[in-house]
């Protein structure tokens, strides 16, 4: 009889696996190339990235150094040796990064400097993946990393009989350590960045796991070491540690901006439970996993799957967590603004100007819970700094242009993430639309009192007047709709004024948005290929359509339909003709344009990055559907060269995302997404609330972009949008794929997407 007992439970126990088994999600990670746009310079961005190793939105993440210290390109695929692998909070090449520091492993003679240390590689020997990177250099050593959110597990494989170091560098600016031998441990902090206030140091531990026979400090400045010191602080001030020779050391490592107990208390939390990196890697496999399993694709090819991911994975990196977890489990900070400890949750590093088009509307379908949290954490940054973000690294900086707090604010709030006071939103947004703050353009709104007193920006008193104008215009949109939705009479009617003044720009002559003066006239010498001036980073053909709100009225003044449509094509037809302009000489946007070949269209950079599906509002959807597949087959691909120009925190990578599933955030504010052509057959999104919305594609091949016909829940649908509430309310948009374009469907007044006019 007990060994009836035993069979059965053996049985059961091989169903219960088998059904493990086939339950378990397909490996997604796999096709995450996290190289994607590694192979950028200051001349020519294709991406701008490097191969991030991280969790999602993680607060601290880590890199291979192919760069010198303090060199915005930190990784370069066209290189060939490696300096460090650094712990990074980079978010854009052009404003480098904070608060730094690397480990290196070195063999032979022992050398500290960031050009004597590094060590050439192959890529053949590289492994980039978002839950692993690993590479063995020429000289035999293979560095392993593997992360947590602000943790990271770091393995170093010396070759059999060789010396074995291991060099800690303090970056740029000030750094301290402590070497406490006994511990197996090195303690200390940096401080180092453009917009880090003093006071903001990264307290970091590093938990070695073999026993340390010899150590000392040395300082990067002059590259001086000095043997069995144990503590030092300065200017570039590191540690060396040495280990008995051919050793297989694991490193834990962690920082906190708190204190160096949070530090520890992080590294307790996030690596006590594993003990080799190769349990981190699993963990970290399992919940990447489970976030690319948030969108199945399935049809397409592998590389185009390969592309896929490896944009989510892009995708899913910023904003980053800056809240740290207390012993208790509770969130907490030092804010970046006002230096202060405070209870909540804060996240920084990303700049609004990029992200409110595409990535942050995509972390509303995706992430809500999180996302809820981040419009908190918006107006407890106002309260701490006097001002809303609009690029935050890790402190505001001001970047850019607009005022788009407002509408990423605004576009939760449509899309049900109320997690916080419209009144409050509504304040601070008057605040910022009323004054200039004291750091970048957008830091409040340069040229205020033109814009309220003459209707737009003047120009030349204001550089990027147009795209100011434009988007200031848009912003009031925004807070206008948000005081609506609230039934907020006043602010409804401060932001009512200004909702149409990018009217004030268009130039019925020459039929393009322009610069203007304080006297009215038009800024001379006008040439619609001409960089810079009125514009921010593009000419009159990229700043065209930036009405995101009102795409009707823009229509309208252009004379209509017909004209509207014909200076879409034109976009296309046109020369990829740059005149430097204002800028006096190429600068990496102009390139990029030139390269892709798609005449004025300047995939690039973001200000046309919506262009192509302004179709849908003119009746002709079709023509949105071909050029879409032909952008994304064109320009995108998961390779070093795989983004076009700079990917900036996300933005670029969402856009493929997005227009990959078959639709786009035109104009985040409102609940719609305007429809594209989706790239595979079957797309299921898998949301928090628990429903899957399907996306069918029938036929749907690289020659077959067309929709002939669709539904939605088996109901006929000619509309060229699908609402926010249609996707998280679950459900099937279907659509059959054909190689010609059907002219009838989605052509009636009640098919195009929100305008203000209509």
């Amino acid at each position: 009889m007990k060994y009836q007992v035993k069979y059965s439970l053996l049985l059961v126990c091989l169903i219960i696996n088998t059904a493990l088994i086939y339950a378990q999600q397909p490996n997604l990670v796999k096709y995450v190339n996290t190289l994607q746009g590694t192979n950028s310079k200051f001349e020519l961005s294709w991406g701008n990235t490097y191969p991030t190793v991280a969790l999602p939105f993680g607060m601290n993440t880590w890199s291979a150094q192919t760069g010198r210290n303090g060199d915005g390109w930190k990784y370069q695929y066209f290189l060939d040796s490696i300096r460090g692998f650094q712990q990074v909070h980079q978010c854009s090449s052009w404003t480098n990064d904070y608060n730094v520091f690397s480990l290196m492993p070195v063999t032979g003679k022992l050398v500290v400097s960031d050009v004597e240390r590094s060590a050439r590689f192959s890529h053949q020997n590289e492994i980039a993946k978002p839950n692993y990177y690993s590479v063995k250099f020429n000289n035999g050593i293979t560095t392993e990393i593997a992360p947590t959110e602000r943790s990271a597990h770091l393995r170093f494989s010396f070759p059999k009989k060789q010396n074995a170091y291991v060099v800690l560098d303090g970056y740029t600016k000030m750094s301290s350590v402590k070497i406490i031998p006994e511990e197996r441990k090195i303690v200390g902090w940096v401080y180092n960045g453009y917009f880090v206030d003093s006071s903001l140091k990264s307290y970091f531990v590093v938990q070695f796991d073999q026993p340390i026979v010899a150590y000392g400090t040395w300082e990067n400045v002059n590259n001086a070491t000095t043997a069995n010191n144990q503590q030092d602080e300065g200017k570039g001030i590191g540690a060396y540690i040495q280990f008995k020779p051919g050793s297989i050391v694991q490193a834990k490592v962690t920082s906190s901006y708190i204190s160096p107990e949070q530090a520890q208390t992080a590294l307790d939390n996030e690596l006590g439970k594993y003990k080799t990196l190769d349990e981190t890697k699993a963990a970290a496999y399992t919940i990447w996993n489970d976030v690319l399993n948030k969108i199945l694709v399935e049809g397409g090819t592998e590389e185009e799957k390969a592309t896929f991911y490896s944009c989510l994975f892009r995708a899913s990196l910023f904003s980053r967590m800056f809240y740290e977890i207390d012993k208790s489990g509770k969130p907490y900070y030092r804010s970046p603004y006002d230096s202060k400890v405070h209870e909540g949750y804060m996240y920084t590093d990303n700049g609004f100007w990029d992200t409110f088009r595409g990535e942050l509307p995509l972390h509303n379908i995706l992430y809500p819970t999180m996302q809820g949290r981040y419009m908190q954490a918006l107006l407890a940054a106002q309260q701490q700094c006097g001002w809303l973000p609009s690029w935050s690294f890790p402190r505001e900086t001001g970047g850019m242009l607009g005022n788009h707090a407002i509408s990423i604010l605004t576009d939760a709030w449509v899309k049900g993430i109320r997690t916080f006071s419209p009144d409050s939103a509504l304040k601070a947004y008057l605040h910022e639309a009323t004054n200039k703050g004291p750091w970048g353009g957008a830091n409040g709104r340069a040229g205020w009192k033109d814009y309220y007193s003459l209707g737009y920006v003047a120009f030349p008193q204001s550089s990027g007047s147009t795209s100011q104008t434009l988007e200031y215009a848009y912003d009031d949109w925004c807070g206008y709709h948000l005081a609506d939705l609230t039934n907020n009479s006043f602010y409804k009617e401060v932001f009512s004024r200004q909702l149409y003044n990018y009217k004030n720009v268009y130039d019925s002559v020459t039929g393009f948005m322009r610069g203007r003066g304080e006297d009215g006239k038009w800024t001379a010498d006008f040439d619609p290929y001409k960089w810079g001036g009125p514009y921010t980073e593009g000419n009159a053909w990229h700043w065209q359509w930036s009405v995101f709100h009102d795409i009707e009225g823009l229509m309208k003044l252009m004379g209509g339909e017909e004209k509207f449509s014909q200076k879409l094509d034109a976009v296309w037809t046109e020369p990829n003709t740059v005149n430097v302009g204002y800028y006096g000489s190429m600068i990496h946007e102009m390139k990029e344009m030139q390269l892709i070949n798609m005449g004025q269209y300047a995939h690039g950079n973001q200000p046309i990055q919506h262009m192509i599906y302004l179709y849908d509002y003119c009746r002709q959807p079709w023509k949105t559907q071909q050029h879409i597949r032909e952008v994304m087959d064109k320009i995108y691909n998961a390779t070093p060269n795989g983004l076009p120009g700079d990917d900036d925190q996300g933005q670029t990578s969402s856009w493929y995302v997005l227009s990959a599933m078959g639709f786009y955030s035109v104009c985040p504010g409102t609940d719609q997404y305007a429809i594209g052509s989706p790239v595979f057959n079957k797309i299921t999104l898998t949301l928090e609330n628990g429903n899957k919305f399907i996306i069918e594609a029938t036929h749907n091949s690289k020659s077959n972009v067309y929709i002939q016909s669709a539904s939605l829940n088996g109901k006929e649908y000619t509309h060229n949008y699908i609402t926010h509430a249609d996707i998280t309310s679950g459900g099937t948009l279907h659509f059959e794929m054909s190689n010609t374009p059907n002219k009838e469907r989605g052509i009636g007044d009640e098919d195009k997407p929100f305008s203000l006019s209509k």
